[in-house]
This record gives structure tokens, C-alpha cells and sequence, in this order.
């Protein structure tokens, strides 16, 4: 799928890149799938395929480290990736657990790979883990390198929340212990500050909020005015917590309720093995409400077939059921000059404060998604507005340069510290 953290990453370095400094983006477990061209050097560290194999047969700890160039190769994990292999939850948490514990995990010969390699190269002024799962490396990286450590936040407590206990609560409990070992965080939101801060135990201090960024000038060039079918528009991971089955019962009550005229819901987005269950329960409502006409699933999108697609688009609306710490596709939508009705929760509500390029509705009460997307419906004149707004908006406070320049600012702050 193409991942938002590597989509945010692979932008950042791209546009600190062009801006003359030396940026070097490692991936972790599997090479990174972004929709840009990716500046990802090739070398993925902490295989997927080794890091599993070690946590589960002590042998594999100690192969050689030309052996596992066959498992750590760019094909074979990229196998790996596309089979969207089932894991046991269990076997998830011990994983995850073994990871934080860094080099006391069982993953240490991986640790060892990354730092030799390390050494070889211009040591860095700064290194900057992309996620707090990986906080485990921050110690022995910042010992043996004596460089800062720093900490992107995005979205992790959703794969926290989905471990089984007792692994949940251990791995925040290993995650609290090791902040101290970061010198700085910067969270993708003020919301993901606020609770990320909260969870894991991190001072004010060591919290440096840093906005997402996308390229605004790719977006909405070739958008068109409103055509006779009024078109609602889904653009995430296909999954349960992203709420398309929220979209589509108000978008049912919506063709129920009002007097509306030729509609389309238009989706689109990854969707894994385990989910696909789901999104055919969601055909199947469709075609029993009389709908299933309407509803076209357009499957995982390239970067050109995604702007073509939310260009086309009278509204988007992502109603997702938890807080979410990102919404990287409400700002693409506000790029292109489409308006978005979103839930009052997560990061949407900063988003929708500092750009006006949408409607917040109340998550608690059933009708509001409905209303708002009505309101956009029946106004031409408020969606032209909303979506010059959210245009202008995500330029002044979204753009990928914003985000960069913010990005260096941090890191300046975060080396006088630690220097001082």
C-alpha cells in the first residue's frame, strides 16, 4: 500500500534535498512504497523476513550476516509485502516487545548491521527515528554515534491499541522508559502531541509540533466545475476504523431523507486481504438499500490516478470511528479545491480551524454527517467557498516547504540543547 508515514517521510527528505542538505532515508523492515519518486536508499534495514525469523527460532540469530542477504533482499521482501501474510497477535505483541527492548532484543544482530553501516558513512548531524515503535534503538544509536536522537509521532497508537494485552500495556510501559533516551519529538499534529504526550509519559519540552506537508501545486490544476451527478468521495485505507461503512449509512439516509438528484459514492484506497470480508458486506448493504449502482470501488490509486480522482470529487469526507493523529487525504482533498465534511475529533478539527476548507459534524449524533453533507449538496455557492479556502489554506499552513522549514528549525533547537 502506499504507507502516509512513508509518503510524509519520503516528501520531507525530497524537499530537504532540494534545499541542499544531506538527507539520508533508510528503510525499516520492507522498502518503502511511495507515490513520488522515493529517495529511499535501497538497503532496507531490519528486514521484515529476518526480524520475524529471529524473534521465533533462535538459529537465526546467529547466521551469518552474507546468509541473510537472501532473505533481506528487495524481492524477497517484497513478496513478503504483497502476500499480506496473517500474524498472530500474540506472536505480534512478543515481536513488538523484543523490538523496544533494542539491544536486549532478540534482534540485536539487526541493531549491529544498522550501526556498522553507520560508521561507514558521513556520521549524521542528527538521526531521526520515523515512529515511536522504533524507540528502542534510540540509546544504543545515540551512545555509539554521540549524535541527538530525535522521534517523529504519527499515528502509532493505533497499532498499540490493536495489541492484546498484556503486550499492549508493556510495550507503552517500554516506550515510557526510553523517552528519556530521545531528545525531541515532533508529533504530525497538536492533537497527536496532546495525547501522545499523555501517553507516553513525554515532557512539554521535549514536544516540537511539525504539520504535515504535501506538494499543493500538484493538486486541483484540472478540477472541474460541478457536473450533473454530484459525486461523494472516500479516499483512505479500507478498513473498519476509517469509517466507510459510517459514510455509506449517512449517504443512505442522505438518498432516503432529502430530494436529491443523480448521486455517486466514489471510493478508493488499499485494501488488504483481511478486509476484503468487509468491503464486500459494504456492496452487499449497498445493493439491498438499492444503491449498489452508485457505489464504484476504484481500488489502490498511483499518484496521477488519486489527483484525477479528487479532482473529480464534490465532497470527501473520511468519517473516521477513532482520533485520528494524521488525515493526510482530508489535506490532498483541500488541495484540490474539494471540500470535506469531517468528524469533530483528532487532528480534523485543527485542520478544518486553520483552513475553513470544510464542515465539522458531531460524531455522537447520527444525522450530522448527513447534514453536512447535504449542506454541501444544496450550496454550490458555500462548496466553491469551502473549497477555495481549503486550497488557500493548505498552501499557508500544509505546504510541503512549511513542513521542511519547520522540520530544520526543530532540529537546530534539538542539537543547541543537546550540545549545550
Amino acid at each position: 500500500m502506499y504507507c502516509g508515514s512513508c509518503l510524509r517521510d519520503n516528501a520531507l527528505a525530497t524537499e530537504l534535498l532540494q534545499m541542499g542538505h544531506e538527507v539520508t532515508l533508510l528503510p525499516i523492515y520492507t522498502p518503502t512504497l511511495t507515490d513520488e519518486a522515493n529517495v529511499s536508499r535501497r538497503r532496507v534495514f531490519f528486514g521484515g523476513l529476518s526480524v520475524y525469523l529471529q524473534q521465533l527460532y533462535p538459529v537465526f540469530r546467529k547466521t551469518p550476516w552474507i546468509i541473510d542477504r537472501i532473505w533481506d533482499s528487495r524481492l524477497a521482501l517484497r513478496v513478503l509485502s504483497e502476500l499480506s501474510i496473517k500474524t498472530d497477535p500474540r506472536q505480534l505483541g512478543a515481536l513488538t516487545l523484543s523490538m523496544l527492548h533494542g539491544e536486549k532484543g532478540f534482534q540485536k544482530k539487526e541493531l549491529l548491521k544498522l550501526v556498522e553501516w553507520l560508521k561507514q558513512e558521513s556520521l549524521p548531524d542528527i538521526i531521526n527515528l520515523p515512529n515511536s515503535l522504533l524507540i528502542g534503538l534510540a540509546e544504543p544509536l545515540g551512545t555509539i554515534l554521540q549524535r541527538p536522537i530525535c522521534c517523529t509521532l504519527q499515528g502509532e497508537d493505533l497499532f498499540l491499541d490493536g495489541l492484546s494485552e498484556p503486550y499492549r500495556s508493556k510495550a507503552i510501559g517500554l516506550i515510557r522508559e526510553k523517552v528519556r533516551f530521545v531528545d525531541g519529538f515532533t508529533p504530525v499534529s497538536n492533537y497527536c502531541s496532546g495525547y501522545m504526550q499523555n501517553l507516553l509519559g513525554i515532557t512539554e519540552e521535549k514536544m516540537h509540533p511539525i504539520p504535515l506537508g504535501i506538494k499543493v501545486e500538484d493538486y486541483g490544476k484540472n478540477r472541474l466545475a460541478r457536473s450533473d451527478i454530484f459525486r461523494v468521495g472516500f479516499l483512505s485505507r479500507i478498513t473498519p476504523e476509517k469509517g466507510l461503512h459510517v459514510l455509506c449509512q449517512a449517504y443512505q439516509r442522505l438518498k432516503a431523507n432529502r430530494a436529491l438528484s443523480a448521486t455517486r459514492l466514489e471510493v478508493a484506497g488499499y485494501l488488504s486481504r483481511d478486509h476484503r470480508a468487509y468491503l464486500n458486506q459494504i456492496k452487499r448493504q449497498m445493493h439491498e438499500w438499492g444503491l449498489g449502482s452508485e457505489f464504484q470501488y476504484h481500488g489502490t490509486l498511483d499518484r496521477q490516478a488519486k489527483i484525477r480522482f479528487l479532482e473529480n470529487l464534490d465532497v470527501l469526507s473520511v468519517p473516521s470511528i477513532y482520533a485520528e493523529q494524521k488525515g493526510l487525504p482530508i489535506l490532498e482533498a483541500m488541495a484540490s479545491g474539494v471540500p470535506v465534511v469531517q468528524p469533530r475529533r483528532g487532528s480534523f478539527t485543527e485542520m478544518l480551524d486553520k483552513t475553513s476548507g470544510g464542515i465539522l459534524t458531531d460524531p455522537m449524533q447520527e444525522n450530522s454527517l448527513e447534514d453536512g453533507l447535504y449542506s454541501i449538496y444544496k450550496n454550490e455557492n458555500l462548496a466553491r467557498k469551502l473549497g477555495q479556502n481549503g486550497r488557500l489554506g493548505v498552501k499557508k499552513y500544509y505546504s510541503v516547504s512549511h513542513m521542511a522549514r519547520a522540520t530544520l528549525q526543530v532540529y537546530s533547537i534539538i542539537r543547541e540543547r543537546t550540545v549545550s
